[in-house]
């Protein structure tokens, strides 16, 4: 029974935000003094743990509040009133709820009790729930036993105890809470009455269908015992379980009216199984579009293949959320990564497959593979046993014909890779607590938009999030924490890498990294990466530092801006090119590197920050910002802030086209380069010829292409010291390195100018 739903009473007080008038520091009886205006009591709009609150200072023994609003008292109904305080300052109150029992003249009854115990408050800021329940019978649980005669009553509470504190009180409620105590009172449908037996093999699916039928919005109730539905049942009630039930994996439990994880823990006194039923029925439930875990912590022994709870559904592409809750990997070797070696030939004409793989049949889908030639994060999308044929994620750089790979299958704990199709998915409020036993989430194969937002990667085995196909579509990763298991060795020996991406449009935003080998691999483009910090510095005295961010794709067309890059860098590569040489393509091009914070502690003099890694020859940079940077280097200074990483190749720079890098800051970086390089020269000697050094200045070790003007600082003279109007005329790309300019003058001369060169040809 709750009589502000059956028969429209009101038991709410007014919130604080509407006006303090009707709230009195009195009994709450018509005419009693109110908090409105009062010296004591102000209304605080914003408070971190209640919104809106009251603020009082306690100036009496007893300092009450009281709603002057008539709260009905009505035989056989059962009020809460709670209240929520916190001590902000001053002396530390005692609190207690109370109240005016008041007949229908509005006089008071005086043979009741007019509040309960006190409760003392201890620490400031520490949010105190009081309650009592008050009612006319002396039932257990009841703390106010008014009887009959009132009629209605003014409830709040009291501050007792010493004077002088302040304290913050959240919005009073009064609600119905009959139903703890008159079960008997309950519009409840027993399953039990109609045919199920609870015995743990006899289908009750049946009687479980009748009784949803018969309740007609009263509550279905499953007595102890344990009911094995061999068909799926939807119950449309709210539904209370006392015993649980057992179903098949094809079988479907859809709770209408109880959508939520502690529900469905309460059917199956399971919480894996649970969570595995609850997401079949998000799936094949129209009514709901969210999963809430409901802050409960499920243990997980094992992988969950997500599609496999959901037999006969490969795709999806409605909104779905799951969200609220902790999912652990619980100790088990269900976790152990699966290890195959197996012989294939890859060719370029077919640059994502492997063929004549021998062993194909032990080697998982998901599998990373590992060889010669194969860059990083490259996965096993899918597999034809038959033709002895695996389908790749990416193409490969090097791997031209036959040889042995590794392939490893981490286990993760939540595995959508066995959906053709999942979009629109979302991750919200998760801790995936991995335990360095699992990773935490794997891609469907294919998608858009899947979201993961405000959620915790904890110490993940080897991977956070993993896309082995087309699933990572557009994926936003939001506001989410990577906290590495690595954070005791060195970067060196580090392998977790909290996530890749294979698509394009990918929104990486505010997130935070800690110390794992890479933060993130990004394989497509249109890929906006803002507000991050990732950080994956060790102890090691001039340590190496692994990339944080690694751009596998040359014309990544994206925005990388706002970030704090904290002892790593950002690699950008075409590691994932059939053929890396340059050929008629866009070349490394179209990224903005932009006011973001690069810092770095005890690292070798060659680090760099950004660093640009060709696997072929003949690529140069086209369309590249990097601008309003902050480049610090801390107990150590290093050479440059950015460099190329000839292992493979380098850059072709005489191709270098539209490649601006101003307006950084360098701290503790010898050469601080800018393009265009503004830069002075004084040549102390006349002479008709004078050579500039730009090596120490162009950003990327850059040709001197370009001159854009040449401005005397002072006079220019001739030999004899008479000054001379000259205008030179310029030589760009002179020496071995192409590094150096040269003014050419009609006559010898001898003075300072600036010149502003590029290192591109615009």
């Amino acid at each position: 029974m709750n009589k502000a739903i059956t028969d429209g009473v009101v038991l709410m007080p007014t919130p604080f935000a509407q006006g303090l008038d009707v709230w009195s520091s009195g009994d709450g009886t018509p005419g009693s003094d109110t908090y409105e205006g009062s010296a004591n009591g102000a209304f605080v709009p914003a408070d971190q743990d209640f919104g809106g609150a009251l603020e009082l200072l306690k100036t009496a023994n007893t300092q009450k509040l009281r709603f002057m609003g008539e709260t009905p008292l009505l035989p056989g109904c059962y009020l809460q009133i709670r209240a929520r305080v916190k001590a902000i300052s001053g002396n530390l109150p005692s609190v207690r709820i109370a109240g005016y029992a008041a007949r229908a003249n509005g006089s008071l009854v005086n043979n009741v009790a007019g509040f309960v115990p006190y409760v003392t408050l201890t620490t400031y800021g520490e949010v105190v729930e009081v309650s009592a329940i008050v009612g006319a019978g002396d039932r257990g649980g009841v703390d106010l036993v008014w009887g009959t005669e009132p009629i209605y009553g003014h409830f709040g509470i009291d501050l007792i105890g010493p004077n002088g504190g302040i304290i913050r009180v959240d919005d009073i409620e009064i609600v119905d809470v009959t139903s703890v105590f008159l079960r008997d009172m309950l519009s409840q449908v027993d399953v039990v009455d109609f045919g199920a037996v609870g015995d743990g093999t006899t289908d009750d699916s049946a009687a479980f269908d009748a009784a949803n039928a018969a309740a007609d919005g009263r509550t279905v109730f499953v007595p102890a015992g344990t009911y094995r539905l061999n068909s799926s049942v939807t119950i449309d009630s709210n539904v209370k379980f006392e015993g649980k039930v057992s179903m098949p994996t094809s079988a479907i439990l859809v709770l209408r009216r109880n959508f939520d994880l502690p529900n469905y823990i309460e059917a199956f006194e399971d919480e894996e199984l649970a969570f595995r039923k609850a997401f079949q029925a998000l799936l094949n439930n129209a009514d709901h579009d969210t999963l809430d875990l409901g802050g409960r912590k499920v243990n997980i022994t094992g992988p969950i293949d997500m599609q496999a709870t959901v037999p006969g559904q490969n795709s999806y592409a409605t909104r779905r959320v799951i969200r609220n809750g902790q999912l652990e990997a619980a100790s088990s070797n269900a976790w152990d990564t699966e290890v195959v070696t197996s012989q294939a030939t890859y060719n370029t004409n077919n640059n994502k497959r492997l063929t004549n793989v021998t062993n194909i049949a032990n080697i998982p889908v998901g599998a990373l593979v590992e060889g010669n030639g194969v860059g990083r994060e490259i996965y096993v999308r899918s597999k034809n046993v038959a033709t002895g044929q695996i389908e790749l994620n990416a193409p490969l750089y090097d791997a031209s014909g036959t040889q042995n790979f590794t392939f490893r299958k981490f286990q993760y704990m939540l595995d959508f890779s066995g959906f053709s199709l999942l979009s629109k998915f979302v991750l919200a409020d998760i801790e995936f607590q991995c335990n360095n036993r699992s990773s935490a989430i794997m891609l469907a194969l294919s998608g858009t938009a899947f979201h993961v937002r405000d959620c915790f990667i904890t110490r993940p085995a080897d991977r956070g999030i993993t896309s082995i196909g087309g699933g990572c579509q557009g994926m936003l990763i939001d506001r989410c924490q990577f906290l590495s298991s690595e954070d005791a060795i060195p970067v060196s020996q580090r392998t977790t890498i909290g996530f890749n991406a294979n698509a394009n449009d990918v929104k990486l935003r505010d997130n935070r990294a800690t110390r794992l080998r890479h933060f993130g691999l990004l394989g497509g483009a249109n890929s906006i990466i803002t507000g991050n910090h990732f950080f994956q510095g060790d102890e090691v005295n001039n340590g190496v530092r692994s990339a944080g961010i690694i751009l596998a794709n040359t014309h990544v067309s994206s925005i990388f801006s706002g970030n704090y890059v904290d002892n790593c860098f950002v690699e950008w590569t075409n590691e994932q090119d059939p053929a890396p040489g340059f050929s008629s393509e866009f070349s490394f091009s179209a990224l903005s590197i932009t006011d973001n914070i690069f810092l770095s502690g005890e690292v070798a003099p060659w680090f760099s920050y950004i660093v640009v890694k060709p696997h072929g020859a003949g690529h140069f940079l086209s369309g590249v910002s990097i601008t309003g940077n902050r480049f610090r280097s801390l107990n150590g200074t290093i050479d440059r802030a950015e460099r190329v990483d000839t292992t493979f190749a380098d850059l072709d720079l005489s191709r270098c086209k539209n490649v601006v890098f101003t307006e950084n800051s360098f701290h503790a970086v010898t050469h601080q380069v800018e393009s265009p390089a503004k830069v002075e020269f004084f040549q102390n000697t006349a002479s008709d010829i004078w050579t500039i050094d730009m090596s120490d200045y162009l950003p990327f070790g850059g040709e001197a292409l370009k001159v854009e003007s040449v401005l005397p600082q002072g006079a220019l003279r001739n030999g004899n010291n008479v000054r001379q109007w000259e205008t030179p005329y310029a030589d760009v790309a002179i020496g071995g390195n192409r590094d150096q300019i040269r003014l050419n003058w009609s006559t010898a001369l001898r003075g300072r100018v600036q010149v502003t060169v590029r290192m591109d040809s615009r």
